[in-house]
Parts: structure tokens; C-alpha cells; sequence
């Protein structure tokens, strides 16, 4: 579950899009630290790479004349330096989901976007803390308020009814799918097949191929062993699981199997917008902060114009 936008999340993201297609946006590179700063993110310092020497973790003991020392058990030390090793990772990634957490789209959170092409793969526990950090987020909760109202002025799943009621079970449709999504999608099966559930920014290249990398985020993903891409099972199987759970709370009428494979292939296209504006959003930010920075350099020019015309 990479994103899971509504109608008016899909109209930002097609606003953003067309403004970028249309305006030669400068091109921009994942680790450029001006970048990061214009989106809330500040860029990790290179960290070294978590080598290990092999000699540090033997243990030397002393010889005594006419003695051999017992030989230290390979396989011991080996799972010795896997373990300091995956300590290291671990670590390292959880450097990297602090900036992570930095990131908004605007005031919605943008915590599952890595703008780090090779970031460091992360452990179930990780996994399931980043999902927890955006569905608890009070953008995350008053967003789908906005968006059950909405639907309550619309007259979405009629079902429902009106009245405080009927606003009331609307939020919770609205919340508890975007909440069983992400529990599975982002957590739970990626943690069993290994995947990673966040997207990778580009960042760079052409418009048109950009898209196309953004769509392909949810239907594919990177191997947590690997680094490989390869189908984002996580992400298609979770998407089913919450539609199949949304039959326990739809009105009776909108209930059934179509219905499930309905709202999977809705929540996947829809998560494929989502992912566009993890890619385009800071270009647009980046454009604006440069478009700010002209404006002022320029009445700042003209101010002093007059001083520099009045000297002989």
C-alpha cells in the first residue's frame, strides 16, 4: 500500500503533474542537500560503510610452550560478525527513517518516500513503526474527517444515512480502510515476503519516464535481501485483504465479492496517484522557493536602481 489518495488528493496530484510537464522544472538529484532543506528533509552526512575487520572479533589467547591454543569455531565467529553487522544496518536505517519522518506533502505526511535510491533495507519492527507513524498522524486522522465530510454532502454509501450518525460511520469506513491498507500492505506482508514498502524517488529524468516509474511503484517493489525489483505481492495482496475486510462495515447494498476487487483495483490506481506526488511535490516546492528567491532578488535590484542612476 503505497498511498491511498481520494478524489481530491487525485486533483492535487493531476494540478502538480501538469504544472511540472508544462514548466522546465531544474533537474534534481536524491542527495542534494539544498533539495532536502526545501522539502523539511535534511540530508544524512555519509555514513561509513559498516565494514568489519575479522581479527577484531577473534579472541586471542595466549600460547603456552608445548600447548596449542584452541582454534576459535569459524562458524562462531561468523555469526559473530553477521550480528555486528546487522546491528550496523539496523542502526543505519533507523538514521534514515528519522529523516524520513521529516517529509510532508504539504501537511499530510510523506513518511514512506525514501529519497535515497539505496537506502538500507528495514527490519519488520521498522516496518511496522513506519506504518504506525502515518496512520497515528493527526494530518492522516483529520484528512479522512475532510474526506467523510465530503462524502457526507455528496451522499456517498447511502447506506450510511445522515446526521452526526451517518458522518460518524463515513469517518470510520474512510479511516479503517486507509488503516487495514497500510496494516498490511505496509507492514504485515512485506514483513513476511521480504519487501520493501516505501517508494523510491527518482528524482530526475523526464517527465513522461518519471510517470511511468511512479505508476510501476505498485505493482512492483525492491527485495529486502536483493535489492532487486519484483511484483509488489505486499502491496496487490493487501490491497484485496482491505477491500475483502471493508465488506464487514459497507452498507449491506455495496457488500460482495465484485465489490472487493472493485475497491482493490480503485485503491491500486488511486495508489499509483499517491506515488506521483511522492515523485513531482518537491520539484513543485523547489520551483516556488526559486520563483520566491527571483521576485525578491529582483525588487531588491530595483530599489537600488534609483541610488546607482543618482551618482555622477
Amino acid at each position: 500500500m503505497i498511498a491511498r489518495p481520494t478524489q481530491l488528493y487525485s486533483c492535487l496530484a493531476a494540478g502538480i503533474l501538469l504544472f511540472c510537464t508544462s514548466v522546465n522544472l531544474p533537474a534534481q538529484t536524491a542527495h542534494v542537500a539544498e533539495e532536502q532543506g526545501l522539502v523539511g528533509v535534511a540530508e544524512l552526512p555519509e555514513a561509513p560503510a559498516p565494514q568489519l575487520i575479522a581479527s577484531s572479533l577473534q579472541v586471542q589467547e595466549p600460547k603456552t610452550p608445548g600447548t596449542q591454543a584452541p582454534e576459535t569455531s569459524s562458524s562462531a565467529t561468523q555469526t559473530t560478525a553477521d550480528s555486528a553487522q546487522q546491528k550496523t544496518k539496523e542502526e543505519l536505517a533507523e538514521e534514515q527513517l528519522k529523516v524520513q519522518k521529516k517529509q510532508r506533502i504539504g501537511i499530510l505526511p510523506n513518511f514512506n518516500a525514501s529519497y535515497i535510491s539505496d537506502a538500507v533495507p528495514l527490519t519488520p519492527k521498522q516496518k511496522f513503526k513506519l506504518m504506525f507513524s502515518t496512520e497515528k498522524d493527526p494530518a492522516t486522522i483529520g484528512f479522512s474527517m475532510f474526506v467523510a465530510l465530503i462524502g457526507q454532502a455528496e451522499g456517498s454509501h447511502y447506506g450510511y444515512g445522515g446526521g452526526i450518525g451517518g458522518y460518524g460511520k463515513r469517518f470510520g469506513q474512510n479511516y479503517a480502510d486507509t488503516f487495514d491498507g497500510a496494516f498490511w500492505g505496509n507492514a504485515v506482508l512485506p514483513s513476511l515476503w521480504h519487501q520493501d514498502p516505501r517508494y523510491f524517488r527518482l528524482g530526475t529524468g523526464p517527465a513522461k519516464h518519471r510517470i511511468v516509474y511512479a505508476l510501476l511503484s505498485n505493482v512492483r517493489s525492491k527485495h529486502d535481501g536483493t535489492g532487486k525489483w519484483e511484483p509488489n505481492y505486499s502491496n496487490l495482496v493487501g490491497n484485496l485483504i482491505s477491500g475483502g475486510i471493508s465488506n464487514i462495515y459497507l452498507p449491506a447494498d455495496e457488500r460482495g465479492l465484485g465489490s472487493t476487487f472493485e475497491g482493490a483495483a480503485t485503491v491500486t490506481a488511486e495508489g499509483g496517484i499517491g506515488s506521483m506526488l511522492e515523485e513531482f511535490y518537491p520539484d513543485f516546492v523547489h520551483y516556488m522557493q526559486r520563483r520566491r528567491q527571483r521576485k525578491q532578488a529582483a525588487a531588491l535590484d530595483k530599489e537600488a536602481r534609483p541610488d546607482k542612476e543618482a551618482k555622477p
